[in-house]
C-alpha cells in the first residue's frame, strides 16, 4: 500500500463527495454551485447536522442558537483572552477552544461552531491594542464575525464571508477531517475531535496555505513580470501557491465559487485592482505550469481565491487559517458524529520495515 493512503476508502459517509476527475463537489446531495451564494451558513450547518442530533431545531432557529452560542463562548473565554493574545493567532484560537466542554450534544457542537468566529476577531483586536467586541446574538454568523472584527459589518462583505464559510464547510476525507474522525472513533468528545482537526489544518500542505498566496501576489506585483517570477519559482523547485490539488485533476470547483464572490466585490477599488492582478497571475501560472510540467494537470485550487476574498473582507493573512476553520468546523462535527455512530475504532495496521533483531540462540 502506498504511503499517504492514496485510494484507500476509510469511511462510508453521507456528508460530501469529491469528484477529482470531474471537478465536482457534492455536499449532502447538493452541488457546491447550488449552495454557495444561495444558502446561508446556518442552513448548511443544519444540512450537515441533520440526523446526528435528536434536538436539532429548524434552520431559522438554529441561526438563533448559534448566536446564543457566540455569547456563551465569549463569556467563557473573555477572562483568558489576554493570556491567549501573545500566541500566534491560530494557536490562540485553538487554545481558547480547548477550554470548552468536551461533550457530544448539540450545545457542545454549537459552541464549537461559534468559537472560531468569536476568538479570531477578539485576538486580532487585542493584537492591535483594541478592546474585543462582544457578540450580538441576533446578528447573522458571518456578519457578527465581521462586526466583532471591525466594529461594523457591511452587508456586502458579510454575504461574501458567508459564501466563503459555505464553500469550505466540508470536503471529503481530507487530512483534518480524517484526524477528526480518528479521535471521534475513540468515543472522545467533540472538542477533543475538533482539536485534532485544528492541529491538522494548521499545516502548510492543508489549511495553512492561503496566506502565502498573498505573499506571492505582493512579490509578483513588486517584480512587475508575473511570467518571469513564476518561471524563476519553478526553476528553484519552489511551489506556486494556490495551484495543484491532491484529489482534483481539473479545476477545483471551490475556486470558481470564490472567484465569483470576489468578482461581486470587484467594484471596490482595492479589491478590483487586486482581482485584476490575481487574474493576470492565474493565467500566467497556468501557462507556465503547463509548459514546465506537461505530464501533470495543475489547476487553480481553493487557496488562490480564498486569499483574495478573505483579504477583501478585512482579515490579515495570518488569520486566514482561522477563518478556514470557522467554516470547516461544521463538517468536522458532522463527521465526528457520523463516526461515533458507527461505534468502530479506527485502527489501521502498519508494515514494519526496520532492522530485524538477532535471534537468541
Amino acid at each position: 500500500m502506498a504511503n499517504g493512503l492514496d485510494d484507500v476508502v476509510a469511511a462510508d459517509t453521507v456528508l460530501s463527495d469529491v469528484d477529482g476527475s470531474g471537478g465536482h463537489l457534492t455536499i449532502r446531495g447538493h452541488s457546491l454551485a447550488g449552495l454557495a451564494g444561495r444558502w446561508r451558513y446556518a442552513q448548511v450547518v443544519h444540512l450537515l447536522f441533520d440526523g446526528f442530533f435528536d434536538d436539532l431545531p429548524s434552520d431559522a432557529e438554529l441561526e438563533k442558537a448559534i448566536g446564543k452560542a457566540r455569547v456563551d463562548v465569549f463569556d467563557r473565554v473573555k477572562p483568558l483572552l489576554t493570556q491567549l493574545a501573545p500566541l500566534d493567532i491560530y494557536s490562540g484560537m485553538r487554545a481558547g477552544m480547548a477550554v470548552l466542554p468536551d461533550g457530544d450534544g448539540l450545545a457542545d457542537a454549537l459552541r464549537l461552531i461559534a468559537a472560531p468566529a468569536v476568538l479570531t476577531p477578539a485576538l486580532l483586536r487585542l493584537g492591535r491594542g483594541e478592546t474585543p467586541v462582544a457578540p450580538d446574538e441576533k446578528a447573522d454568523h458571518a456578519g457578527d464575525m465581521l462586526r466583532m472584527l471591525a466594529g461594523i459589518a457591511s452587508p456586502t462583505l458579510a454575504k461574501a464571508l458567508d459564501s466563503y464559510l459555505v464553500t469550505v464547510c466540508d470536503h471529503g476525507l481530507n487530512a483534518s477531517t480524517f484526524a477528526t474522525r480518528v479521535v471521534a472513533s475513540t468515543q472522545a468528545g467533540l472538542t477533543s475531535a475538533i482539536l485534532a482537526g485544528l492541529g491538522a489544518l494548521k499545516g502548510p500542505l492543508h489549511g495553512g496555505a492561503p496566506g502565502p498566496v498573498i505573499e506571492m501576489l505582493d512579490a509578483i506585483e513588486a517584480s512587475g513580470d508575473a511570467t518571469a517570477w513564476l518561471r524563476n519559482q519553478i526553476a528553484r523547485d519552489e511551489r506556486i501557491m494556490g495551484f495543484g490539488h491532491r484529489i482534483y485533476r481539473v479545476r477545483d470547483p471551490r475556486a470558481d465559487a470564490l472567484k465569483a464572490v470576489v468578482r461581486q466585490l470587484g467594484s471596490r477599488n482595492e479589491t478590483g485592482s487586486r482581482l485584476a492582478l490575481a487574474e493576470t497571475v492565474e493565467q500566467a501560472a497556468l501557462e507556465v505550469l503547463r509548459i514546465a510540467k506537461p505530464q501533470r494537470s495543475i489547476q487553480t485550487n481553493v487557496e488562490f481565491y480564498t486569499a483574495l476574498l478573505l483579504e477583501a473582507v478585512g482579515f490579515p493573512k495570518e488569520a486566514f487559517s482561522n477563518v478556514f476553520a470557522a467554516g470547516r468546523v461544521a463538517g468536522w462535527i458532522a463527521h465526528a458524529r457520523e463516526q461515533q455512530a458507527t461505534g468502530r475504532l479506527i485502527r489501521p495496521q502498519s508494515r514494519y520495515v526496520g532492522p530485524v533483531p538477532d535471534l537468541v540462540a
